[in-house]
């Protein structure tokens, strides 16, 4: 005999278990759904029973599967692009406090596309999360997704902003402005890195960040423009390693080291020789290397190369030089400059250059510029210009004058240069004090510092094959091939030559 619950074990518990694991499936399913995340779920319910009849025992096993269930959702979650200040080396800067990150419309009146607008409007979120009120659960550390977002010393430079795309924030081609903001008169530069939103794959974005100050975007490269991507189910894991440049500046001007430029007198005249000492000193928190100094000279001003001469505080160094033109060129070769140097720790170079008579027609301002390499990063850094300003006087100079002129075919032979009659280009003219001087394309020559009195200029003939002297029917003095003119001090006088091509000889019938 059956005992009085078999018609109980043999189907109502296996048809109650069943049904209790299709309870727990269904809730685990709807929890998995709402939280937005692809599922695939296998529905396994067992039972078994046994008992004793005349001392023989029976075991049953029920045992029911379903078929794996798959649930692919879209999510409603926010994408958060979680992001890092850092030093330039890539560390962690001892303060944060005053620090401000911001997320920008860019300013659609702007040509350059580097200034900024209003802020982004993020959507509103809070943590911890309250059940039911309709805003959506924040992130650590901008749990409100507040815009702009000011950093803590608690987080280390860390931040995020959470972009909701049922706002379209996430559409292609959308386009925003990351601005990074020191406190005020802080050390460290402003930054700021656009952001272009690219294309969408299922739950990944390509993003791309460009560098609007033309300062590397990452603390390990050069690079001023990445592509990365944005990993939506992970977002928060996702983000841009920004670096704010470690140096002693102001709001615009990034200055990881420094070159000053002086020189040994304010005033100078044609014949002087002037000393230039260049003090190049590393500001940043790494060593530097591959310091090149370049140095643009005044017009008028020659270079001595073998006055080079430089020391690394009180420690004789060697520097490199080169010019080109007015251009010099010093590289401290195989030298490293010490990070946050002192007084004592600065780079001098001193040189020395001598002022020609073509020096009073310049400004005596020369501009100094200097390179460098971080060893940290190999990032660059750079200076200048320097400005050295040197009053110059004429000296003897002052008592010189300009002389110009011109040499053309004179058609009329009235000795004035007239529409239609052009210059002769390659003419020699020799000046009575030895100077030798040529016209340009169009027959001009001009010549400065001219000492003042009565002087002659001479057409060399030979200069000009082709040619011969034009008879002036005006003024008989100008039929020679040499000019005399009386130049004031300071003044301008001007000599012209007329020429006009030999006549050839008629070959006989």
């Amino acid at each position: 005999m059956q005992p009085p619950n078999r018609f109980f074990n043999y189907w109502l518990r296996p048809i109650a278990t069943a049904l209790l694991a299709g309870a727990v499936l269904e809730t685990l399913l709807t929890g998995l759904i709402q939280a937005g995340v692809a599922i695939e779920i296998t529905n396994q319910a067992t039972y078994s029973y046994e008992f004793n009849n005349d001392k023989s025992e029976i075991k049953q096993s029920i045992q029911t599967t379903t078929n794996k269930i798959s649930a692919s959702v879209v999510t409603t979650d926010l994408i958060d692009p979680l992001g890092k200040i850092t030093g330039c080396a890539g560390e962690t800067l001892p303060d944060y406090t005053g620090f401000s990150i911001g997320l920008y419309e860019p300013n659609s009146q702007d040509a350059t596309a580097t200034e900024i607008a209003e802020p982004i409007s993020l959507t509103r979120t809070e943590s911890p999360d309250i059940a039911n009120n309709n805003i959506p659960r924040g992130l650590e550390p901008n749990t409100e997704n507040s815009n702009p977002f000011f950093l803590t010393n608690g987080k280390e430079g860390t931040y995020n902003f959470l972009l909701d795309p049922q706002r379209g924030q996430l559409d292609r081609g959308k386009t925003y402005i990351l601005l990074i903001h020191p406190p005020d008169k802080s050390i460290y530069d402003e930054r700021r890195i656009k952001l272009t939103i690219g294309e969408r794959d299922d739950r990944v974005v390509a993003y791309t960040a460009t560098s609007l100050d033309g300062k590397p975007i990452s603390a390990t490269d050069n690079r001023t423009s990445v592509n990365g991507t944005i990993d939506i189910e992970n977002a928060e894991r996702i983000g841009l390693v920004l670096a704010v440049l470690d140096l002693n500046t102001s709001v615009c001007q990034a200055q990881e080291v420094q070159v000053v430029k002086t020189g040994d007198r304010a005033t100078a005249e044609p014949g002087d020789t002037v000393i230039y000492r260049l003090s190049v000193k590393n500001l940043s928190s790494s060593l530097l290397k591959n310091i090149v100094v370049t140095d643009t000279l005044p017009v008028g001003f020659t270079f001595i190369p073998k006055s080079v001469r430089a020391e690394l505080g009180k420690t004789p160094v060697a520097i490199a030089s080169s010019h080109d033109g007015r251009t010099i060129s010093l590289r401290a070769e195989g030298i490293e400059l010490p990070s946050n140097a002192t007084n004592e720790q600065v780079l001098n170079i001193a040189y020395a250059a001598v002022l020609t008579a073509d020096a009073v027609r310049g400004k005596g301002e020369n501009l100094a510029n200097v390179t460098g390499q971080r060893i940290d990063n190999n990032q660059t850094v750079k200076d200048g210009p320097a400005v050295h300003r040197l009053r110059i006087n004429p000296g003897i100079l002052s008592d010189c004058g300009t002389l110009i002129g011109r040499v053309f075919v004179d058609k009329n032979f009235d000795g004035e240069q007239q529409p239609g009659e052009p210059g002769v280009p390659n003419a020699v003219i020799f000046m009575d004090d030895g100077n030798r001087i040529t016209t340009d394309l169009q027959g001009l020559f001009s010549v400065a510092n001219v000492i003042s009195g009565y002087r002659t200029g001479v057409l060399d003939f030979s200069s000009v094959p082709g040619y011969t002297l034009a008879p002036n029917r005006r003024f008989i003095e100008r039929n020679s091939q040499s000019r005399l003119v009386h130049l004031e001090p300071g003044g301008m006088a001007r000599m012209n030559f007329a020429v006009t091509p030999i006549a050839k000889e008629a070959k006989p019938k």
